[in-house]
Order: C-alpha cells, then sequence, then structure tokens
C-alpha cells in the first residue's frame, strides 16, 4: 500500500510503501474483540473494596450461650446478616478481571486494525510533527491544516503517534479536546479503536514496523511532481 506524506501546511511531499504485513491484513473482528476486552480489562482499576466477617472489627465473642435463651444460636455479631458485620458477596480489590493475550495475537490484531485505518483514509503521514515551543496554538495550526486535506480528520478524536519523546508537542496537544498524543511503539488496539483518527510523521512507520520485527521494509519514494521541481532547479 502506497501512502501520501504531508508537510505540516498540508501540502504533498512524497509517497511511501507501507510494508505489507501491518497495513495489509484482512480484519478479523472475533480477534479484534478479542484482544479490545482483554486490554480493557487489564486497564480496569479496581478500587471498590468491602469488608467480609473475618476482617471487621469485633466480633470475638459469642453473643450468647447456643440453647435455652429461645432466641436463635449465632457465634458472632460480625455476621452478614447483623448489623455492622461482615458484608456478603461484596466488591473487593483483590478480583482479577484482567486475563493474558498472547503475543503474536496482540500483534496481529494491531496489524489489522493499522489496515482498517489505512484504508478507509483515516490515517495520515506527515513528513516531521514537532513544534519549537510547547504552545496549542502551533498544535492546532498542524491540526487545521490536516483537516483541510483530509476530510475525515474534522470529525473525530485524533490519536497522535509520535516517533520518540517529543515533549514540546506532547504539551501542546494536550489541551486540545479530542486530542491525545501516545509514542508509536506504544500503539495497542484498544487506543486505536476509542480514537477515529490517527495522525503521525512518517519515522513512526519504523517504530511501528519494530514492534513487529522483520519483514517490514519502509521505502520512500518521491512523487511525480516534486521530482519535475527538483530536476529544473538541478538544471537551471
Amino acid at each position: 500500500m502506497e501512502a501520501v506524506i504531508y508537510n505540516q501546511k498540508g501540502e504533498k511531499t512524497k509517497t511511501m510503501e507501507l510494508p505489507k504485513n501491518i497495513f495489509e491484513v484482512k480484519t478479523n473482528a472475533d480477534l479484534v474483540y478479542q484482544v479490545a476486552t482483554t486490554q480493557a480489562a487489564n486497564r480496569r482499576q479496581v478500587t471498590a473494596h468491602t469488608k467480609d466477617r473475618s476482617e471487621v472489627s469485633g466480633g470475638g465473642k459469642k453473643p450468647w450461650r447456643q440453647k435455652g435463651t429461645g432466641r436463635s444460636r449465632h457465634g458472632s455479631t460480625r455476621s452478614p446478616i447483623w448489623r455492622h458485620g461482615g458484608v456478603a458477596f461484596g466488591p473487593r480489590n483483590d478480583k482479577v478481571y484482567g486475563g493474558k493475550i498472547n503475543k503474536k495475537m496482540r500483534r496481529k490484531a494491531l496489524a489489522m486494525i493499522l489496515s482498517a485505518k489505512a484504508s478507509a483514509g483515516t490515517m495520515m503521514l506527515l513528513d516531521s510533527l514537532e513544534t519549537d515551543q510547547p504552545k496549542t496554538k502551533q498544535a492546532v495550526q498542524i491540526l487545521e491544516a490536516v483537516k483541510k486535506n483530509n476530510a475525515n480528520f474534522q470529525k473525530g478524536k485524533i490519536l497522535i503517534a509520535l516517533s520518540g519523546i517529543e515533549k514540546n508537542m506532547v504539551l501542546a496537544g494536550r489541551n486540545i479536546p479530542g486530542v491525545e498524543t501516545v509514542e508509536a511503539v506504544k500503539l495497542n488496539v484498544l487506543d486505536l479503536l476509542n480514537f477515529k483518527c490517527l495522525l503521525m510523521p512518517a519515522e513512526s512507520i519504523e517504530a511501528i514496523a519494530g514492534i513487529f520485527g522483520k519483514g517490514g521494509e519502509v521505502k520512500e519514494k518521491q512523487t511525480k511532481t516534486v521530482a519535475k521541481k527538483q530536476k529544473s532547479a538541478e538544471e537551471n
């Protein structure tokens, strides 16, 4: 698959041949669902917690003798049926909701989502994605130029996958609603599903290819218009 690379002003500069093993993978909805639900469960923060009868203070003494009182027999005042007693079947913070996903399954599902975004036109590449200052205004200008060239970016949340730690870009984009930045090597299925559009510099393709190991050579070639301009400039 061939992708067009734009500059930060929204102008076409060159094209890139995307790795087939990452951006030309047929979608398997069942696999994507399994990976996404497991990742969501692993992210779940279990904070609600109730105490059972063994954790509630008190109740060490038998309330009354076993027989002869005419009342029902009890061994502790901290039984779940007593006031101030323990909670039966309440939420516990030691419960494990998550699970394990095999590496091959996780990578395959990631390639499926990337392929779907590339084919649907919700992925866009820039030659560079950086700001000289951590200013939100500069990040907004870049996004406006992107939206002019791709109608898919005009609606929906945008995930910016940076090739490395670009502190200025992270600070510039964190105040924009519906926009989030992440390192390309940390891309996952759940984040890609939560964000409609994916914006990243061309360097991020190499970082993504590193996740999958061998088999993804990244090739760039200039567009005809750019090649003609360079040729005429050399002749002059």
